[in-house]
């Protein structure tokens, strides 16, 4: 559902691309497309010709293509507001094997747990195409990590990718709790309204998703700092892990992967056990399709562990969700600070939510009642809840 698999206008009908669902299923033996939905028809004829689906196996309506055909796989490739939409009706009308969704799982974590909970009920695999999970390396760098213990006790990571948080650092934050085995425990966000979809998808409606970052600590007291605010055309994808036995550097879109390990209170630079080369989007991105594809029809045969499954997805969303949250509702002290009361005059509180924190600011900062937010006479703050 939805038509991933033919990019460029120019190129539409004419040529199928690899790097996507249609491409990876091309790679795998004994799969075969048998039927495709859009809402609109003139993509689903090119994509159709791109892909030789005949044209009697193309439709408008999903629902009615779910309900006059089986299927071992559906792949849900639509636009991430329909994705709840229609892995719930993949899973109950067309009783699939797995669901191969593109990523972010949704735009909600109630819509995901829906979601999650839906293909529970109906024993359908729900797999999210968080892509990076898919290639050699990054499997190869997990495992390192986790079961051989690479950096020790990783203490901290930077993290940095392209704007936005929706579309694009979804890649940036699996792979954040992917590699750490982990997810977060506490987060302050970001977000600084600025997108580019408008432009390079040339989009009519306005755009809410937008460039954002800020810090989280993880369960196992890892403080990481996330940066999406950067436009496309001066990013890079990268990371800096440091823990107790080593650090780490990869830089994904220069193809650059360092390691150091931690000797004597020196860092001393080697190869990567098992790795050869870093990663790169022209080699491990584009083979990652075919990679999940294989690992799809694995599922669906029972021979293998679901990879990057709804409940591994959800960890990222509950990340960019709180980025959002945490900054439309949180509070910041303002610069510069008076230096009669030595803090800033004016604290922004903008939500309930943060009272509490408000109350202890007033405790440590001056000795008026930390109740003075709901009496409107605390000298730190000239707003209100």
């Amino acid at each position: 559902m939805g038509l991933f698999g033919v990019h460029d206008d120019d190129e539409l009908g004419e040529k199928s691309v690899p790097a996507s669902h249609a491409g990876g299923y091309a790679t795998v033996d004994d799969v075969e497309i048998t039927a495709i939905a859009d809402i609109d028809e003139e993509k689903l004829e090119r994509f159709g010709n791109a892909w030789n689906v005949p044209p009697s196996s193309r439709y408008r309506d999903h629902c009615e293509m779910l309900e006059t055909n089986e299927f071992d796989i559906v792949s849900v490739c639509t636009p991430t507001i329909l994705h709840h939409e229609h892995v719930v009706d993949a899973a109950t009308k067309g009783d699939p094997d797995v669901i191969w969704c593109e990523k972010p799982i949704a735009s909600s974590v109630t819509e995901a747990k829906q979601m999650i909970d839906t293909c529970d009920e109906t024993d359908t695999e729900l797999v999210i195409n968080h892509s990076h999970r898919f290639t050699e390396k990054l499997q190869t760098l997990h495992d390192l990590m986790n079961e051989r213990d690479l950096l020790g006790d990783v203490h901290s990571v930077h993290a940095q990718f392209r704007m936005e948080l929706m579309r694009n650092s979804t890649h940036l934050l699996d792979t954040l709790v992917y590699l750490l085995n982990s997810r977060a425990d506490m987060i302050t966000g970001y977000v600084n309204g600025e997108n580019e979809a408008v432009d390079t998808l040339d989009v009519d409606d306005p755009v809410d998703d937008a460039g954002g970052g800020g810090f989280l600590v993880t369960k196992e007291n890892t403080f990481a700092t996330l940066d999406c605010t950067v436009p496309r055309e001066s990013s890079s994808m990268c990371y800096i892990f440091m823990g107790s036995k080593g650090k780490l550097y990869l830089n994904n879109d220069d193809g650059e992967w360092r390691y150091w390990r931690l000797e004597d209170g020196e860092h001393i630079e080697e190869s990567l056990p098992g790795i050869d080369g870093a990663w790169t989007w022209d080699e491990d991105y584009r083979n990652a399709f075919g990679n999940a594809a294989e690992h799809v029809v694995e599922l669906v045969e029972g021979s293998a562990e679901n990879l990057s499954s709804g409940r591994e997805a959800l960890k990222s969303l509950e990340i960019i969700i709180a980025l959002y949250v945490t900054h439309h509702s949180g509070g910041r002290l303002d610069f510069p600070l008076s230096p009669a009361s030595g803090h800033s005059n004016q604290v922004l509180v903008e939500h309930p939510l943060v009272v509490s924190s408000h109350r202890s600011l007033c405790r440590s900062l001056h000795t008026g009642s930390p109740d003075c937010i709901r009496s409107g006479e605390c000298t730190v703050t000239n707003a209100t809840p």
